[in-house]
């Protein structure tokens, strides 16, 4: 059995956020994330088929979600559910320090 460790390999140049697939199959799909000041281009909703579960485990983010006035803040441990179709934008996160990221997406 091999064993991983979430906060490894974390390149040190972050151009892009980076979208790790850990496990996956027909039905769901857990994924790394790893942001660097990174966040949504302007204009640019989330409109997912899937339920998403994301929780934060290291830096901060904040997280918009249309029709909201108020922009969701996540540091680490906070962890949010977005359903299917709930249109959804990372506003910005921590240019600091790397944000990490676990997101399931599931078919609920």
């Amino acid at each position: 059995m091999n064993t991983s460790n979430i906060y490894s390999n974390i390149p040190e140049e972050l151009p892009n956020e980076l979208f790790e697939k850990i496990i996956y199959n027909s039905s769901f799909r857990l994924e790394r994330i790893i942001s660097k000041g990174h966040s949504t281009a302007k204009g640019r909703w989330y409109d997912q088929e899937k339920d998403e579960w994301v929780i934060l485990l290291k830096g901060s983010a904040g997280i918009a979600i249309e029709g909201e006035a108020k922009t969701v803040v996540l540091k680490p441990g906070d962890y949010i559910h977005l359903p299917s179709h709930l249109k959804h934008r990372v506003e910005w996160t921590d240019p600091a320090t790397e944000t990490i990221w676990l997101a399931l997406h599931y078919k609920g």
